[in-house]
């Protein structure tokens, strides 16, 4: 069977065309268990962002709203949400908050959350970039064991060379294999992390606007880039 014929090529590979693909073997999994967890976490955050904000519209009462949060873990816009606002807090103590001060807790908020959204991308990405290299340091590797194979034989007949030829094109696939899915997961991920975070600096600005409508100053135009 073709399955069984590629795993003794496996196992009958050079020690270190062997490693090459255990190195390629585990960015393989740890990608793959990325992309599925990256999914869920996603998912669930564009969920809760949505019942927030659908809640944030509908409720004027900026303490029951605050109590209904808690549940919603995940997604960053409850956070900026009690990054400005405390339940129990006087409303003469809000109104002495300054519009700047605001809007910096907000950007310090939104970076934080920005880079929990990106988490582990980044190996996505490395992934996606140096596997191919590895896949191709093993594929130099086989075919410089051709060659070897040739000058010990003094034969350039099939028999000598394939195993070389083998290990080198094993290599290639396997680098491939974990490079394809990394690029495109990263890519798909990446695109809809950006658009979280578009979100968040959207609803930044419609939170500076409320807040500042509600507890402080009328003057919302210095607030904006």
């Amino acid at each position: 069977m073709q399955g069984d014929s590629i795993l003794n090529l496996i196992l009958q590979a050079g020690p270190i065309v062997k490693f090459v693909l255990l190195i390629l073997l585990l960015f393989s999994v740890f990608s793959w268990a990325i992309i599925f967890y990256k999914f869920k976490f996603l998912s669930k955050v564009e969920k809760e962002s949505d019942e927030f904000q659908r809640a944030f519209r509908m409720n004027k009462d900026w303490d029951s709203l605050y109590q209904s949060t808690k549940k919603l873990a995940l997604s960053p816009l409850p956070n900026l949400f009690r990054s400005i606002y405390s339940p129990g807090s006087s409303a003469e103590s809000l109104k002495e908050v300054n519009s700047e001060e605001v809007k910096r807790t907000l950007r310090r908020v939104e970076a934080v959350e920005a880079a929990r959204l990106e988490k582990y991308l980044t190996f996505l990405a490395t992934t996606g970039s140096t596997t191919p290299f590895i896949g191709l340091f093993g594929t130099v590797w086989g075919i410089m064991n051709s060659f070897r194979g040739i000058g010990r034989i003094g034969s350039a007949s099939l028999a000598v060379v394939a195993p070389g030829i083998a290990e080198a094109l094993i290599a290639t696939a396997a680098g491939l294999a974990a490079a394809i899915p990394a690029v495109i997961a990263y890519n798909y991920y990446l695109s809809r992390v950006r658009g979280n975070i578009i979100a968040m600096e959207d609803f930044s600005q419609e939170l500076i606007d409320h807040f500042m409508r509600k507890y402080g100053e009328k003057k919302t135009g210095a607030l904006r880039d």
